[in-house]
C-alpha cells in the first residue's frame, strides 16, 4: 500500500479521511509529501496488552531528555489500514474491547491524557479467533466481526494422517516446507490483488432482486440491525471479484451467507437446529433452491 513516508500512523497520500491530522494539515497548506510503498500491517494485540499500549501514550523517553510533550503510538496506530488480530478474542479484557468498539464504529482513535490531545484514523480488518467453551464473545463485540467461521475437528483417518505428517514436515523443515507452497501462496496473493483493483473500479454488480432476497432473508431470520444486509451485500461482491466477474450470482451469495449471519441470530438455549442450517434453510425457501 502506498503511505506517506515516515508517518507512524500509515497516512494515505491523497485520501483525508485515512490521514492524521498533521499530514492533513500539511497537504492542506500545499506541502508536498514523499510517498512510500509498505506491506499491509498485520498487528497482533495480545490479551494482557494496557490501555496505554493500544491507545497510545505520551512518549516518555522525549519528556526526559528534551523536555517536550509528545505523542507515542500505540497499537492502534500500528494496525490503520491493516490487519488487527486477537488470539482468544473472546477473553479479552472490558476496557480493551471497549476500545475496539469505540475505534471500529468511528474509524478515528481520540487520546486525551498528560495534557496531549490527538486523533488519529484507526482503520483495520478485525479478525479475531477463540474458543467458544472458554467463554462468549459480547455481543457488541461479535456483531463487528462481519464473518463467523466455526473450525471443526478433522474426522477422516486419511486426513488426520496427513496433517500431522505436514506439521511434523514444518516443525522440522520450516523454511524447505514454506518453499514448496511459495507457488501457491503468490498465485494466491495475485488473486486477492486483482479482486481488489477489480472492485476499486465498481464494476462488480449485485442486481436489485439479488438485494431484495438478501434482505429479505435477514428479515426471515430476524437478524438485528442492517449490518447483516451490508456484510451480505459486499461479501457477495468480493467473492465474485475473487472469481474476476463482475456480476454476483446466487450461488455466491449461498457460499458466503452462512458465513455472515451465524453468529447474528438470537441464541434460543432450546433450539435444537444448528444456526448454520437455519440460514440455509431459509435461504433455500426465499432462492427456491
Amino acid at each position: 500500500m502506498e503511505v506517506v513516508e515516515n508517518d507512524p500512523f500509515n497516512s494515505h497520500p491523497t485520501d483525508f479521511d485515512l490521514m492524521s491530522e498533521d499530514i492533513r494539515r500539511s497537504v492542506e497548506a500545499g506541502n508536498p509529501v514523499t510517498i512510500a510503498s509498505k506491506k499491509v500491517s498485520m498487528v497482533d494485540l495480545p490479551l494482557g496488552a494496557t490501555e496505554d499500549r493500544v491507545c497510545g501514550t505520551i512518549d516518555i523517553e522525549k519528556a526526559l531528555t528534551e523536555g517536550v510533550k509528545a505523542f507515542e503510538p500505540g497499537l492502534l496506530a500500528k494496525a490503520n489500514r491493516g490487519i488487527l488480530y486477537v488470539d482468544e478474542v473472546n477473553l479479552l479484557d472490558d476496557h480493551l474491547v471497549d476500545i475496539l468498539l469505540d475505534s471500529a464504529a468511528s474509524g478515528w482513535n481520540t487520546v486525551e491524557r498528560e495534557g496531549i490531545s490527538i486523533r488519529h484514523p484507526a482503520r483495520f480488518v478485525l479478525v479475531g479467533s477463540g474458543n467458544p467453551e472458554e467463554g462468549e464473545l459480547r455481543p457488541q463485540l461479535l456483531d463487528r466481526f462481519g464473518m463467523h467461521a466455526q473450525i471443526g475437528t478433522v474426522r477422516e483417518p486419511d486426513l488426520r494422517v496427513k496433517i500431522v505428517e505436514q506439521r511434523t514436515r514444518f516443525d522440522e523443515y520450516p523454511q524447505t516446507f514454506r518453499d514448496e507452497y511459495q507457488e501457491s501462496q503468490d498465485a494466491l496473493t495475485s488473486k486477492i490483488t486483482a479482486a481488489r483493483e477489480l472492485l476499486k473500479k465498481d464494476t462488480v454488480t449485485l442486481s436489485y432482486d439479488l438485494q431484495v432476497k438478501i434482505s429479505e432473508i435477514c428479515s426471515e431470520l430476524n437478524v438485528d440491525g442492517l449490518r447483516g444486509d451490508i456484510v451480505t451485500n459486499r461479501a457477495a461482491k468480493a467473492l465474485a471479484a475473487f472469481d474476476l466477474r463482475e456480476e454476483v450470482t446466487a450461488e455466491d451469495i449461498f457460499k458466503i451467507v452462512t458465513l455472515c449471519l451465524r453468529h447474528r441470530l438470537r441464541k434460543d438455549p432450546l433450539e435444537s437446529i444448528d444456526s448454520g442450517t437455519k440460514v440455509q434453510e431459509v435461504f433455500s425457501s426465499v432462492f427456491g433452491y
